[in-house]
Formats: C-alpha cells, sequence, structure tokens
C-alpha cells in the first residue's frame, strides 16, 4: 500500500486497523486553534497522523502519541521518525489508562479521535474491533485519564458522532471539564449534522458554538472546509 501524502508530511497506514479519514484530519486541523502549547498528547494515536498535524501547526517542544496496539504503535513511531519534525514526536505502547497511571507529564493539549461505535453488531476483524469500538477506552476512562493528565490551563480536544454530544458533555461534567468549543459537522447543507468536535477544559468559559458544511456536491467543498483543512491535503 502507498503512503497517504500530506503536504508536509506521508503516512504509511498498511498496519493499522483504521485509515486515514476525514474525522482525524478535522480534528487535527481543528483543536487548538489559537494555543501555543508546549506540551501536546494524542491518544489512541494510530497512524500518529493528528500528532503529525499538530507537529506541523504548532511550535511545542514535546508531542507524545500513546496507542495500544502493537503494529499500529510500531508503524506511527515509523512514521514519526520519517517526519520532519521526528525529534518533537514519540509514540508509547500502552493503553491510555495504564499511561495516565504511570507517567508524570502534563500536557497542555490533548487531542483523541476515540473508538466510538458502540452498537452490538461488530465486525469479525479483532484490530478493527478494538479500533473502532470503546470497550477498550470508554467515554468515562477516556475523560478521566485526560482530565488527570492537562495542565491547570489545558484543553482536551476530540471528535465523536452528534449522538454523543450530550453524554459526552455530561460525563466531562463529573470529572470537572467544561466545553469551550464545540463545532458540529454536516455532509452538505441538506445533512443531518454527523459529528461533534468539542473543546473540554478545566476553566469555564464561554461557549464558542459554530457548524461546519464540508461539500455542497460531490467533492465539492466548502470554503470554511478548505480553510481548515487546505494546509494539509495535497489537492486542494
Amino acid at each position: 500500500m502507498e503512503p497517504f501524502e500530506f503536504k508536509e508530511f506521508s503516512v504509511h497506514q498498511d498496519r493499522c486497523a483504521m485509515k486515514i479519514g476525514t474525522d482525524g484530519v478535522l480534528l487535527g486541523a481543528w483543536a487548538g486553534e489559537g494555543l501555543d502549547p508546549n506540551t501536546v498528547l494524542d491518544v489512541g494515536a494510530g497512524t500518529g497522523v493528528v500528532a503529525l498535524q499538530m507537529a506541523q501547526r504548532m511550535f511545542a517542544n514535546t508531542i507524545d502519541a500513546v496507542e495500544i496496539d502493537t503494529e499500529a504503535y510500531e508503524q506511527c513511531q515509523e512514521n514519526f521518525e520519517r517526519a520532519p519534525w521526528a525529534d518533537r514526536l514519540f509514540c508509547y505502547h500502552a493503553a491510555f489508562q495504564e499511561f495516565a497511571q504511570e507517567v508524570d507529564e502534563r500536557y497542555d493539549l490533548i487531542v483523541s479521535n476515540p473508538p466510538f461505535y458502540t452498537e452490538d453488531f461488530k465486525p469479525d476483524d479483532p484490530k478493527r474491533d478494538q479500533a473502532r469500538f470503546n470497550d477498550a477506552l470508554p467515554f468515562d476512562h477516556l475523560l478521566v485519564c485526560a482530565a488527570h493528565m492537562l495542565t491547570d490551563e489545558g484543553v482536551f480536544a476530540l471528535i465523536l458522532p452528534y449522538s454523543e454530544e450530550e453524554g459526552l458533555l455530561n460525563l466531562a461534567a463529573q470529572v470537572g471539564l467544561t466545553p469551550k468549543r464545540i463545532c458540529r459537522v454536516r455532509g452538505r447543507s441538506e445533512s443531518p449534522i454527523k459529528r461533534s468536535l468539542i473543546e473540554l477544559s478545566p476553566k469555564n468559559h464561554v461557549v464558542d458554538i459554530s457548524e461546519l458544511t464540508i461539500e455542497t456536491d460531490r467533492h465539492v467543498y466548502t470554503a470554511e472546509y478548505k480553510a481548515l483543512v487546505s494546509k494539509f491535503y495535497l489537492k486542494m
């Protein structure tokens, strides 16, 4: 499989259960806007694409990632080593729960494109199951660990189905995290909202709520979407 080529880096993904998709690239382009973090953590890194986007966008000295699947972890670390910012990127092979217990580092920005398919039916591919279903990292575990690892001024950014937004915000409140920014994403203007990009913080904020439409027609992208992701995609 050929690597996925972005404008400033490439990503090999043949050993990762979850391939590069719109969700991860959206998160990597949106998270932490206006912030100048010194430390960044990508939870459930997969290919490492979100962490690589953070490295392209930000001057953070430390950009760590954590990935539980062995093959994905190895490929993520290899993608990091090939990147122009290899000296700032490192991937840990661990479950986030274990990582949060054992690592003393605190992060100014934590990002996650978490597993969120909770339907009863699951495919038969165990690696894809682990990457896509939240059994291994339920939202409550994710939020507890993120809250523990954030600096006092830190921000936790994630993407999830819009249908999960209210429940996620209720869980976040239980661990002392409140929304800072919310962007609700739809495929086309006539389509229902499909995803929520959310930033959470230990501090109280006036919540910035916005919407983003990706396309006006098949492969005809809105100006807002292009402004967000054109610094990454080759053909945009």
